[in-house]
C-alpha cells in the first residue's frame, strides 16, 4: 500500500509536465493557422420588441473593407483584413491577429426589414441596427367579454 502512495506524486508530476508541454505547443504562432475564419469578427447580438442591434469588433478596417447583407433572418458580415507589415528587421515572436478574407453569419432572433438596416462604424466597432418587420412585432390583443 505504501508503495502505491509513493507513485501518486510522480504521476502528478508527469501530468504537470505534459500540461506544460501542451501550453508551450499551443502558444506557438504556427498554431494560429488552425483557427477558423468564423471567429472574426467577434460580436454581440441584442434584441428588443423594435429590432436587433449587433456590435462587432473590426479593428484596423474601414467601411470599404466590410460588406453586410441581411436575407430573411440571417445576417452576414464579410470582408478582408490586410496583414500588418513591420519591415524585414523584425520577425514574429507571437502572432494572434489574423489577416485575409473573413465571413461571419449569424441567425437573427426574428425577421428584420433589410431596407431599413443602419450600419455605422466608429473606433473599430461596427454597430448595426436592424428594425423588426411590423408584421412580426408582438401585438397586444384586447380580450373582449361576452
Amino acid at each position: 500500500m505504501l508503495y502505491r502512495l509513493n507513485k501518486i506524486p510522480s504521476a502528478w508530476r508527469e501530468l504537470e509536465r505534459v500540461q506544460q508541454q501542451m501550453n508551450r505547443i499551443m502558444s506557438d504562432p504556427w498554431m494560429n493557422r488552425f483557427e477558423t475564419p468564423t471567429t472574426f469578427p467577434p460580436m454581440n447580438v441584442y434584441s428588443n420588441k423594435d429590432g436587433i442591434m449587433v456590435t462587432a469588433e473590426v479593428p484596423g478596417l474601414s467601411a470599404e473593407d466590410i460588406e453586410i447583407s441581411v436575407v430573411g433572418e440571417t445576417l452576414t458580415i464579410s470582408g478582408s483584413r490586410n496583414p500588418v507589415t513591420v519591415g524585414d528587421e523584425f520577425s514574429y515572436h507571437r502572432q494572434e491577429r489574423t489577416s485575409g478574407e473573413f465571413t461571419r453569419t449569424v441567425e437573427l432572433p426574428h425577421t428584420v426589414d433589410p431596407e431599413k438596416v443602419d450600419a455605422r462604424m466608429s473606433n473599430g466597432i461596427l454597430n448595426i441596427f436592424m428594425p423588426r418587420v411590423e408584421a412580426d412585432k408582438p401585438r397586444k390583443i384586447t380580450v373582449k367579454t361576452a
